[in-house]
């Protein structure tokens, strides 16, 4: 699916690749949804070390929700200029970023995890859907995207990391379902 440049098309591809986690996660059984991920060596990027269950990839996601609606409500509720991607942080510093959520989230169980994820999909959705497409498409529309757009940002916290973690998913369970 190309990337979205619509309201419509974001919502589509947002929605559907939501859905398509959630498919993936309910073929996977209690075992696997538990399960220690380990993944081959070959992997180096931080993020294959650093999430080591479902639950883990599940907080992921709803922390960068959560990150993108304080940004909508620091920049555009308040007219300030958030601290994108965190306080403290950089694009450059993004693994420390990541680290940093997966140590927060370590003590919330899977179940939790699952509600709190559709719990904040919805709340995302909810504010894609307030926008119009000038709103989610013009570069700048507000300031603190700076030269980017708000959909981007909505784009990149849904269908993008959602296709990241079901490659994941899928590259954990080819190599669980094999031994």
């Amino acid at each position: 699916m190309p990337r979205p440049t619509n309201k419509a098309d974001l919502i589509l591809a947002a929605d559907q690749q939501f859905a398509k986690l959630w498919q993936l996660i309910d073929t996977m059984s209690a075992e696997e949804q538990s399960a220690a991920m380990s993944f081959n060596a070959d992997k180096k990027e931080a993020h294959w070390q650093r999430d080591k269950n479902l639950r883990d990839v599940l907080v992921h996601l709803y922390e960068w929700h959560q990150m993108v609606l304080r940004w909508y409500q620091e920049g555009v509720v308040e007219g300030g200029l958030p601290a994108v991607p965190g306080e403290g942080y950089t694009w450059a510093t993004l693994p420390a970023l990541n680290q940093a959520i997966w140590e927060r989230y370590q003590q919330v169980p899977l179940a939790n995890a699952k509600a709190m994820l559709r719990e904040s999909h919805a709340e995302v959705m909810a504010l894609v859907a307030a926008h119009d497409d000038e709103q989610l498409f013009t570069k700048g529309y507000y300031k603190w995207t700076k030269s980017s757009n708000l959909g981007s940002y909505f784009i990149s916290s849904t269908s993008s990391h959602y296709d990241w973690v079901m490659k994941k998913l899928k590259a954990f369970l080819k190599s669980y379902r094999a031994k």
